[in-house]
């Protein structure tokens, strides 16, 4: 296995509705939110981890290849490879391919590990877009939002427990940054990598996702040069 190149995918990824991803920070300050979105550290900017995307797309793949009942609810791994059918199994090790698998045990079969190889994809942490900060600025707007909410009480019809939650406005701008390694034994595994950024726009990302937070979709995307964001429109569910 040699590694032939190492391309780039960039874009935009626009948010259609509030975008909401914990920075796990339980402390409550006076006047503050209950909920605040991650930030980084130094510029107090929110961003999307690659982590995120990364799990998300992950996740909604392995749903779409239909193996979420094989691991038992666990991320795939190159254990469950044996339970999967012939076709599953194709799919699966795309997929092993792309994301990773850390082998489990000391019965680990080194064909297979040989045959899969290392991680393909590498995901970015997604930074606001310079333009989308400036226009934010000179508005005199945030970079956030607070959003309220609570729960009714059915007879009652009264408000009860309400909290405060931060999100990123819809509108927000991120650059997407996106790398995969090409093998000379490899197929083409970017037509994975289409279906799981559609299946993203289609499901969002972020926390609250039934109560309508982090639908988003792409408005640019490029594979090096070329302009590839019409291959994800040509995606369609319930197809291979």
């Amino acid at each position: 296995m040699k590694l032939i190149k190492i391309q780039k995918i960039t874009g935009t990824l626009e948010l259609v509705s509030g975008l909401h991803i914990g920075s796990g920070n339980t402390e409550m300050h006076i006047g503050g939110t209950d909920n605040p979105v991650i930030k980084h550290p130094l510029t107090q900017q929110p961003y999307i981890p690659g982590s995120s995307i990364k799990g998300k797309m992950r996740s909604l793949l392995e749903w779409d290849i239909g193996v979420v009942g094989q691991t038992d609810g666990k991320p795939l791994g190159f254990k469950h490879i044996a339970r999967l059918d012939e076709a599953q199994q194709q799919a699966a090790k795309q997929l092993l391919s792309l994301f990773g698998g850390a082998p489990e045990g000391t019965n680990q079969n080194t064909d297979l590990l040989t045959e899969i190889g290392p991680t393909r994809l590498a995901f970015w942490d997604c930074s606001l877009e310079p333009e989308w900060v400036q226009e934010m600025n000179d508005r005199n707007l945030l970079l956030t939002e607070n959003k309220s909410e609570n729960m009714i009480d059915r007879i009652r019809g009264v408000a009860e427990h309400p909290r405060n939650t931060e999100r990123v406005p819809a509108g927000a701008r991120f650059d997407f940054n996106l790398t995969i390694r090409i093998h000379d034994t490899d197929t083409d595994l970017l037509q994975l990598v289409w279906r799981g950024l559609k299946l993203l726009e289609l499901t969002g990302l972020g926390g609250s996702g039934s109560r309508g937070y982090g639908k988003l979709r792409f408005k640019q995307l490029q594979l090096e040069e070329e302009d590839v964001l019409v291959k994800l429109q040509k995606i369609r569910l319930g197809t291979a």
